[in-house]
């Protein structure tokens, strides 16, 4: 048999047990506690992107009646003349351009004045003839014309045109018709004026051919007089590669009105000058 003593140190002893027992199973609990609430929390990385809000863009509202307006390209004078059949030139087209021309800075009286008298043209060329046959068929006495002529610094007859090389082509095309005559250069590509000057001086010439520009200068300074010319023929008909005629250029389309006015029209009204147009 247990004493007393014993049972009480023994009961006191087990209650003790108990009593770590349940503070271990306490203990624990709170560590795992502690455990989850000190789980740090995962940092997101620089490189890791945060995802973006992404908002619809409303298109923007269009106008309805807007047309887009294209613009006109300008009719350039070869779209035009390359649709249109060749034909050749008249009187009334020269007289026409003079008008136009001097409508601006002349007037009504004046612009009459600049009429000039249906007996002063000469035959227009059909687009049928060379330059030689067309001038035998304006000047069927050129032989006479030409042995009787003696005057210096003058010609019996000018042929007008656009560029130096075009009158280059001229000068080879009226072999047949110039004979024994003398033909002068009267351009301004690699010849001075006062070398043009000096030849007219020199010797007798009865053709000339070239270009309004160095014309009008050979008359402005002397060394060509117009008094004892009887014929005056324009390139008329001719186009280059732009397909514009002598006259389409504006350039040459005033050269050509001034040479008229020094001299050329009062010569045709006294109609001791003869127009042509080939």
């Amino acid at each position: 048999m247990w004493s007393p003593l014993i049972l009480q140190w023994w009961w006191w002893w087990w209650q003790w047990g108990m009593d770590e027992e349940a503070s271990d199973g306490e203990g624990e609990g709170d560590t795992e506690v502690m455990q989850q609430e000190t789980v740090p929390v995962p940092v997101p990385s620089e490189k890791t992107k945060q995802p973006k809000e992404c908002f619809l863009i409303q298109p923007k509202e269009r106008k309805e009646n807007t047309t887009k307006t294209r613009k006109r390209r300008k009719k350039k004078i070869t779209d035009v003349l390359a649709k249109s059949e060749p034909k050749p030139g008249l009187p009334e087209d020269l007289q026409k351009l003079m008008k136009d021309y001097y409508s601006s800075r002349r007037s009504v009286i004046e612009l009459e004045e600049l009429n000039l008298p249906d007996s002063c043209f000469l035959k227009a060329n059909d687009l049928t003839h060379s330059l030689s046959s067309y001038l035998k068929e304006i000047c069927p006495k050129w032989v006479k014309l030409r042995k009787n002529h003696s005057e210096k610094k003058s010609v019996l007859m000018l042929i007008i045109c656009s560029s130096a090389i075009r009158a280059l082509e001229l000068i080879r095309s009226m072999t047949a018709f110039r004979g024994d005559g003398k033909v002068i250069k009267l351009f301004a590509k690699h010849i001075k004026v006062q070398a043009q000057v000096k030849l007219l001086e020199k010797r007798v010439v009865h053709l000339g051919v070239g270009t309004p520009g160095r014309i009008k200068e050979l008359v402005k300074q002397g060394g060509l007089n117009l008094n004892p010319l009887k014929f005056l023929v324009f390139d008329w008909n001719w186009r280059d590669q732009k397909l514009r005629r002598m006259m389409d250029i504006p350039e040459i389309r005033k050269e050509v009105f001034e040479l008229l006015e020094m001299g050329v029209l009062s010569l045709c009204k006294s109609e001791s000058l003869k127009l042509g147009l080939f």
